[in-house]
């Protein structure tokens, strides 16, 4: 197992737009000291689709550096292309990354079977484990149980990262396929619990790793009733993710505490002051910033 609090760390920029790589440690360190179990690097809310292979790779030199000691680092190498993906697994493998986060492949929509090919394709590169990213939002296809079980025959395939909140579909995933189940989304953590899940991948353990993993250790203990208390508590953090897309209003939430991460670069842009100020009050009403 990686962890039961992994968090989807963002990627800090700059004003000119390069990668504040001494921003990055310093929130790193934030979130292992708060909560995370580890840190995916790359994923979507580190903006992966507008890093280059070089910054990619080096935010996950950095990652290992800085955390690997104490928590594990989980190389988003997933893209559309097999051949790049296999590429920057095989490289991330060099470095010393724990595991990778490897999406379904988007936009040019492959067949189950094409699917399958892909995932064998970079495991063959490395021995370390792979976690499978359903994330049919974004992607447009979701990866059926049928397709999730075959690749669970895949040796380092080990885990999900399921954003689907079909529960019979995530039951599945523990129960036919045996590979760890992360919420993908965050506001199925405590259901996928409730499934025999092991936690999530977050972005909401920004800003509140210890509830987060407070709201686990809960469950694990049989205190259901604690569990679910701090799930209805823990929601403005959802609802702060709700305000833009992400990572707009997570990076938004970390500017206003003090971490400076910065902005975005194109396509994706900064919050709206209208936007900041709900993502303001968000904070408010989760305690972790004071009512001006």
């Amino acid at each position: 197992m990686l962890g039961e609090v992994l968090t989807a760390i963002v990627t800090p920029f700059r004003a000119d737009g390069s990668i504040d790589y001494d921003a990055f440690v310093e929130l790193a360190q934030h979130l292992v000291a708060n909560g995370s179990d580890g840190l995916v690097v790359a994923g979507t809310t580190g903006e992966s689709p507008t890093l280059s292979d070089g910054e990619r790779l080096e935010l996950f030199r950095v990652a290992v550096d800085t955390v690997g000691d104490g928590a594990t680092v989980v190389a988003g190498t997933g893209t559309y292309s097999t051949s790049h993906s296999t590429h920057l697994t095989e490289r991330a493998h060099a470095l010393g990354v724990d595991a990778f986060l490897v999406v379904t492949p988007y936009y040019n929509k492959p067949p189950p079977r094409g699917i399958v090919e892909h995932f064998k394709a970079i495991a063959a590169v490395s021995d370390r484990p792979i976690v499978v990213y359903n994330i049919p939002g974004r992607v447009v296809i979701n990866l059926e149980p049928e397709t999730i079980a075959e690749l669970a025959e895949i040796p380092t395939v080990r885990a999900v990262k399921q954003a689907n909140d079909d529960l019979d579909q995530a039951r599945r995933i523990v129960d036919e396929a045996g590979l760890d189940l992360y919420a993908g989304d965050d506001d199925l953590i405590l259901p996928f619990l409730r499934l025999g899940g092991v936690g999530g991948v977050c972005v909401h353990t920004h800003v509140a790793g210890p509830q987060v993993k407070e709201l686990i250790r809960r469950y694990r203990d049989g205190d259901v009733e604690g569990a679910e208390r701090l799930d209805r508590e823990l929601r403005p953090a959802l609802d702060l993710l709700k305000v833009a897309g992400n990572p707009i209003a997570i990076k938004a939430a970390l500017n206003l505490l003090g971490h400076e991460v910065g902005g975005h670069r194109l396509p994706l842009v900064s919050a709206t002051d209208e936007e900041a100020a709900q993502v303001r009050d968000c904070l408010e009403r989760l305690g972790a910033l004071a009512p001006v």
